[in-house]
């Protein structure tokens, strides 16, 4: 006989899986997709998911990535983006990605290093759908009084969580985008 213990716990892990977590936490849901290979050397992901949606807030497009990534797109989603936004519109119910993993080298600049989104350590986040149907664009609300804002603390509240952080004002590469990735730097984040 099994203590009551083992039996819990591994009976809420089937329960996870069947609803679709990835990364050992419910409020991310996808498919593990494994090993994703690269076609340049340095790229590829080793224990790759596929994230549908975090903690509620559903992506534009299925976006792969690590685990480390996920969880830390979960954590400024609840302590960063959902708190920054608030009450506006309804509160978000989509991020609209840019990009996520793609085996490239930065910014797509000939004989640059391999980018993060080749490691799947990387998200482009492009916008936002709010509950009212309305959509906010990092290219057009970025400088906008009441958009640019929220925005702006979304901007904020990411550097820490994620090692890199650069938006519209960093230059002309992420005039229209977040780029958020969990590189680790000896100094801390880099928040641009």
């Amino acid at each position: 006989m099994r203590p009551d213990a083992i039996v819990k716990k591994a009976m809420a892990q089937r329960q996870m899986r069947a609803k679709g977590a990835v990364c050992g936490d419910p409020a991310i849901q996808g498919e593990t997709v494994g090993l994703v290979p690269g076609r340049i050397s340095g790229c590829g992901v080793n224990q790759g998911v596929r994230v549908r949606s975090v903690s509620g807030v559903s992506l534009s497009q299925q976006a792969v990535m690590d685990c480390a990534t996920a969880q830390a797109l979960k954590r400024w989603v609840d302590t960063g983006m959902k708190p920054a936004v608030g009450t506006y519109g309804g509160g978000i119910t989509q991020i609209r990605v840019a990009a996520h993993y793609s085996c490239r080298t930065r910014n797509n600049q000939r004989g640059e290093k391999i980018s993060e989104h080749g490691k799947g350590r990387a998200i482009d986040i492009a916008g936002f759908r709010l509950q009212d149907g309305r959509s906010v664009s990092l290219l057009d609300g970025w400088g906008e009084t009441g958009t640019g804002a929220i925005l702006k603390k979304m901007h904020r509240s990411a550097c820490g969580i994620f090692g890199t952080v650069l938006g519209p004002a960093a230059n002309k590469f992420h005039r229209d985008h977040f780029h958020f990735d969990t590189a680790r730097y000896r100094s801390g984040s880099y928040c641009r």
